[in-house]
């Protein structure tokens, strides 16, 4: 199948070689795997760079080298020019991580099921047959794409190759901008959140609508035609759990504490909050709080775990209580199987290696570069 002039596929059919654990790594204890991961480390030496993405669980966070959000890890990988780069995140980010690290550097993804859903909304297939309607529609419209680092690179090539570009959580109003510069119209995918609020935070509320391409109905190519902003109906699944009640029930209870979310959760999440950013933006408030501060992190919970163990004298608070949720996809890096690949890679045999194709790995780096730029 093709998208554009380079060829792709459903990102479910794309990595067929990656393996299950085996059987005799699924019955380990914490304290012999933790001493078999140490073990292999040192094998390895410096051949070898793992990373912990931070809504990874403490079990892989605390045997990893680096820990941060998906870009910042990929870059701290190139940056270290291990051999091998264990990638405790989902397929996207290992995507990502190939993308900007060496031909001769290998990335592992320890597990196959590590598979983000929101990423899973914008399938470059699925976007190409969007694109072509839109633009027929639109006819004399510069049409600028933007995506959202969380998708997959044949996404972010499709992107390039449309004149468009990449962008994170904390640079996505710069990434507009950019569009705005040279074109009349965004498509922003695959997370309508993290584009509604960049949208309010340009002004540009009242000019942009929705696109979904999972209903006929909701696929109004004049309404895109319309619009200045046309954002893809994808979503994160934890963040769009929370809610405003959730602001409003905490600050009930907890007069004292303030909120921190990240901008993928809904727009009257983010206008109930105190402070709004990326996973860094999260971390770093927590890290400037002053002893005795109360702070209720709005993402992923095991961000919230981390930063509570991190910061003994902030008080860290899920902001949803015992009914936050962990992500299902990074929840499938079991440390298990970092053990697995890890004990593999000593005996020179690489498991989970995800690589981009050469063409799509081209085009996905011309996107990058241009968010580089903003």
């Amino acid at each position: 199948m093709e998208s554009a002039t380079f060829e792709t596929e459903l990102s479910l059919f794309k990595y067929d070689n990656l393996e299950q654990l085996p059987e005799s790594y699924r019955d380990l204890d914490e304290g012999e795997r933790r001493e078999r991961i140490e073990a292999a480390k040192a094998e390895l030496g410096d051949d070898v760079v793992v990373l912990g993405h931070n809504y990874q669980r403490r079990e892989i966070v605390e045997h990893s080298d680096f820990v941060g959000d998906s870009y910042q890890l990929s870059k701290e990988a190139a940056n270290a020019d291990a051999k091998y780069v264990v990638f405790g995140g989902v397929t996207f980010m290992a995507e990502s991580a190939d993308i900007i690290t060496d031909d001769d550097q290998s990335v592992v993804l320890p597990s196959m099921e590590a598979s983000c859903p929101m990423a899973g909304m914008a399938e470059a297939l699925q976007v190409d047959a969007a694109w072509e309607e839109i633009t027929a529609a639109a006819p004399d419209s510069d049409i600028i794409p933007i995506t959202y680092m969380n998708s997959y690179a044949d996404l972010k090539a499709f992107c390039a190759e449309q004149g468009g570009l990449v962008c994170t959580s904390s640079n996505a109003a710069d990434a507009f901008e950019w569009a705005f510069e040279r074109g009349d119209k965004v498509l922003f995918l695959p997370d309508k959140h993290l584009g509604e609020n960049t949208a309010y935070e340009l002004g540009m509320e009242d000019a942009i609508t929705e696109w979904d391409p999972w209903d006929p109905e909701g696929k109004d190519a004049a309404a895109a035609a319309e619009a200045d902003i046309v954002l893809w109906d994808g979503y994160c699944q934890v963040h769009e759990r929370f809610s405003a009640e959730h602001i409003a029930d905490l600050r009930a209870e907890r007069p004292d504490a303030n909120v921190v979310v990240h901008p993928e959760c809904r727009r009257e999440v983010v206008e109930a909050a105190d402070v709004v950013g990326s996973t860094a933006t999260i971390c770093e408030t927590v890290a400037n709080a002053d002893p005795g501060e109360a702070w209720a992190i709005g993402t992923e919970i095991h961000l919230a775990k981390h930063l509570d163990r991190w910061h003994p004298d902030v008080e860290v608070l899920p902001l949803c209580g015992d009914a936050c949720m962990d992500c299902n996809a990074m929840r499938q890096i079991d440390p298990n199987y970092l053990t697995w690949v890890l004990e593999e890679l000593v005996a020179g045999r690489e498991r989970n290696v995800v690589e981009v194709a050469p063409e799509e790995k081209e085009l996905a780096q011309v996107a990058l570069d241009r968010m580089l730029e903003v």
